[in-house]
């Protein structure tokens, strides 16, 4: 596996992306149209793309990072057939690299359901295994999603 950076996604990137986002986030984060998910990554400030591609550079999972209200925030998606083998461990890392702060929402229950109709499991003892905190008193509620907010410091 290896990980590339990238400030500009090709279409071909954001149509993998997409599905990747699709198959592995809960069913109520799925978005329908390219058009709709080209507005939520375009809605985003000073991005930063990390592509993890396999030996056929394949994409298999996605980190990217970005700024809001002054704030370093960060995305991660892993194919579930490479989850539990180090590569989350490995894009975090590579995030960390270059922020001295990460802040993100944590869906921290498993009450919703991915695409696949399998169970959505919660990544938050990935996160807190890796260094982040949990801000207990931060929690987004949303009509699509319910997270606590993380952070990590340098």
């Amino acid at each position: 596996m290896k990980i590339i950076e990238k400030e500009v996604l090709s279409l071909q990137d954001k149509e993998t992306l997409l599905q990747l986002w699709n198959n592995e986030y809960p069913v109520k984060l799925n978005y329908q149209a390219m058009h709709d998910f080209d507005l939520y990554l375009d809605a985003l400030v000073e991005k930063k793309h990390y592509l993890l591609l396999d030996e056929n550079s394949r994409i298999k999972g996605w980190a990217f990072t970005f700024l809001r209200e002054g704030e370093d925030w960060f995305a991660i998606i892993l194919d579930s057939d490479i989850q539990g083998s180090g590569n989350g461990r490995l894009l975090i890392n590579e995030l960390k690299k270059n922020k001295r702060s990460l802040n993100g929402w944590v869906i921290d229950h498993e009450n919703d359901v991915k695409q696949n109709k399998e169970a959505y499991k919660s990544p938050l003892p990935f996160y807190i295994k890796n260094g982040f905190v949990v801000l207990e008193d931060k929690r987004y509620e949303g009509e699509k999603m319910s997270a606590v907010k993380i952070n990590w410091k340098y």
